[in-house]
C-alpha cells in the first residue's frame, strides 16, 4: 500500500524507510468498517506505532499492509498532524 501513497503523492504519507517496517512515517488509520479484513499489527509494526502522533485502535503502517482484491475500496485516514 505505501508504493500506491508515495507513487500518488499522498500527503503525510512520507515513507522515509522505503516500506522496511523501520520509520512509520507511513501511519495511517484504518476505517473501523476494514479493520476485519486488514487486520491488526504485529512484532516490530505494533512497537513503532506505540511511539506514532495520533494513534488510534485502527492505526497501521501502510508499508505492511498486503494489497489484495479483498481490499478493493479500503478506506485509510492519514492521522492529524502528519
Amino acid at each position: 500500500m505505501k508504493d500506491g501513497a508515495v507513487n500518488n503523492l499522498v500527503p503525510g504519507i512520507a515513507a522515509d524507510c522505503g516500506g522496511q517496517c523501520s520509520c512509520a512515517t507511513c501511519h495511517v488509520h484504518v476505517d473501523p468498517a476494514w479493520w476485519d479484513r486488514v487486520g491488526g499489527p504485529d512484532g516490530i509494526e505494533a512497537e513503532l506505532i506505540e511511539f506514532v502522533d495520533n494513534p488510534c485502535d485502527t492505526s497501521r503502517l501502510s508499508c505492511q499492509i498486503a494489497v489484495s482484491d479483498d481490499l478493493d475500496g479500503l478506506v485509510v485516514r492519514i492521522p492529524e498532524g502528519y
